[in-house]
């Protein structure tokens, strides 16, 4: 070979080849939130840093194409649609099993990364969680004992308590199995429980002024996109009419709610990022087991509390992870 045909080989090799690892192709991925991007943004921080702590850095080495619902839950089909397109590597279902499914209606092929689904199973969107089968693996917040675990906790804050309201939608995927369990729980308690059927955001204020009717002394709210934009809203009616209230995320009780009890809900989107990575690196969904929440949190509003002329017992405040002043 004459050196100038060699020098030109080598040149044009040297061209194609990528300037290091930061100029490879970086990975895309899509990430799907029932929700608003304000409330979501927690949530999104969390599987950013889980992302980082496996090298991953939006921009440089993966780009995410980011869609949210804002609570339109039949915008969630037309959103996972758009992602296909895109032709993303991986979609994040950041949020229940309504998100989930709506991926799965939109391809049956791209892998889905659960965040944070309370029964996968239940809901028929894996075969197990050992072996998901399909293409859907991913973060469960399935925790059987926590409906019991929440009523235990208004019974320590309110010793005489003999009706508790629950706010669910019916129109959400496994809240009726939730509502059922707290039912079971309660009657072990001796507590009357008031199902309160929340549909749709507009419709809060009237069923809960119906629901006062009856004199809830506490509400317990079922988590879902719906109740996760109208927070606020519960905490100010409930405040107002002096009811204690318990959720199921440590940030309602930052925002004035009395308790919470649940999973560490932003641990499992940062470890969902562990899904994303391996997924990315070559294993196969179906062969990744789904995992279910290790870490739980309890969460108390001592002015909340004060508010509610309620005394905290030690012990309690004792087995809290974090006491808000």
């Amino acid at each position: 070979m004459r050196r100038r045909e060699l020098i030109t080989l080598v040149g044009g090799a040297i061209a194609a080849w990528p300037f290091g690892a930061g100029a490879q192709q970086a990975s895309k991925i899509g990430y799907l939130s029932p929700i608003t991007p304000s409330t979501d943004a927690p949530r999104r921080e969390a599987f950013l840093r889980g992302l980082q702590e496996h090298g991953y850095v939006e921009g440089q080495n993966i780009t995410i194409e980011w869609r949210f619902a804002e609570g339109s839950l039949d915008q969630l089909l037309p959103l996972a649609a758009e992602l296909v397109r895109l032709k993303v590597q991986i979609v994040v279902a950041a949020g229940g099993s309504v998100v989930t499914r709506a991926v799965m209606k939109a391809s049956a092929s791209i892998p889905v990364v659960m965040t944070n689904v309370e029964d996968p199973v239940g809901d028929r969107l894996i075969d197990s969680l050992a072996r998901p089968g399909g293409n859907v693996t991913g973060r469960t917040s399935l925790a059987p004992e926590l409906s019991a675990k929440r009523l235990e906790v208004l019974k320590e804050l309110l010793p005489n308590v003999s009706r508790v309201a629950v706010l669910w939608n019916p129109d959400f995927p496994g809240k009726e199995v939730e509502l059922g369990a707290t039912q079971s729980a309660a009657l072990a308690l001796g507590i009357q429980v008031q199902s309160l059927e929340l549909r749709s955001a507009t419709g809060f204020d009237r069923a809960f002024e119906a629901a006062i009717n009856e004199h809830p002394e506490a509400l317990i709210t079922l988590p879902d996109p719906l109740s996760n934009i109208i927070w606020n809203r519960i905490i100010e009616l409930a405040a107002a009419r002096h009811i204690a209230t318990m959720f199921a995320q440590k940030a309602h009780v930052e925002g004035g709610g009395l308790v919470s009890y649940g999973p560490k809900y932003l641990e499992l989107f940062r470890l969902a990022a562990t899904y994303v990575d391996r997924i990315l690196k070559g294993t196969k969904p179906a062969d990744l087991p789904v995992e279910q929440p290790t870490e739980f949190e309890l969460v108390i509003n001592l002015k909340t509390a004060k508010a509610l002329e309620l005394t905290v017992p030690p012990a309690l405040l004792a087995r809290a992870d974090e006491v808000i002043e």
